[in-house]
Order: C-alpha cells, then structure tokens, then sequence
C-alpha cells in the first residue's frame, strides 16, 4: 500500500474537465472546473513550464495545492487570486502527473474541494505529509485531483457556474 492521502471515495475525472465535490448545503452555488492544457502547435512554444491557476468567476478565490515530491506529501498555500486573473503555483517544469487543489470563494461562499484529505492551515503554509492532520494542528481539508498527462506545463481555470458568469 502507497502512504498518501485519504481517499473516501473515487472521483471521475479527465484532462478536459474535473468536476467539484458534491454540493455542500451550505454553499451558494455548484462549482465547475475545468482543467486544459496549453495548446500544441496553435501558438509558439512557451518559454517556460508552470502549474497555474486562471480565476474566471466574477469572485476572489483563495487557493492551496497538494502534490508529492522526492521528500514525500506536501500541501501549500494559500494563493490570493483576485477575479478573471491567472497566478503561477508552481514555477518550471512539473515534476509530478498529479496535483491536487482546493479553491475558497471569498466572495459568495462555497469551496471547490474534493475527496482527497490533505493537510491546510489558515494562513500561510507549506506542510510536508498529509497524514494525523488534525492531531498536528492543522485542519483535514478535501483536495479535487487534477490529472496533467505528464505535460510540462498546465493550467486549471476555476469557472462559474452556468447561468451566473457574467457577461464581459
């Protein structure tokens, strides 16, 4: 068996399109995702390979990423990404197929999340393992996976949900 994070229940995913955890009662609306790669031979190559994170809702969200590294488990954030902007998680080529991010809508409420439990702190953090969270001191925070393919450079847009994004 692999050390990693908890996993209740399966989520299905794929490169296109990765769907939030089911709605909580509490939240406002229903979360979609969408996560897609950078586009082969429609725009020169970049210069550079990057994980980031585009904001396309009409809200500020607040975001933390998972992943495993040579040392182990590792979750870190939080990023502050204001509405319809992008921000760079991870700078240079990703070492890993698999990420793992949790998203807060600061404005109307709500959470992308998933079934994946890592480790998140209020503030700023970067925690290495993702186990006896709540023991550490730390709160049990559900992850959505994202699947880059092995690319080298990838981007997951946060989106609104149908009917409520707003005309630009």
């Amino acid at each position: 068996m692999v050390d990693g994070p908890e996993k209740v229940t399966l989520a299905s995913s794929d490169s296109q399109a990765v769907s939030a955890a089911a709605p909580r009662p509490w939240a406002l609306r229903v979360a979609c995702l969408l996560a897609s790669a950078a586009a082969i031979g429609l725009a020169p190559a970049p210069a550079h390979a990057d994980l980031k994170l585009c904001n396309t809702t009409s809200s500020r969200v607040g975001v933390a990423i998972g992943y495993r590294d040579v040392e182990g488990w590792a979750t870190e954030g939080w990023w502050n990404v204001a509405s319809h902007t992008c921000e760079t998680l991870l700078k240079g080529v990703l070492i890993a197929r698999f990420y793992y991010i949790h998203a807060i809508d600061y404005d109307r409420g709500g959470e992308w999340g998933g079934t994946l439990f890592m480790c998140t702190d209020d503030k700023a953090f970067t925690i290495r393992d993702v186990k006896e969270c709540v023991k550490r001191g730390y709160k049990k925070t559900g992850f959505f996976e994202v699947d880059t393919g092995e690319e080298r450079d990838w981007t997951v847009r946060l989106t609104d949900p149908e009917g409520e994004a707003k005309s630009q």
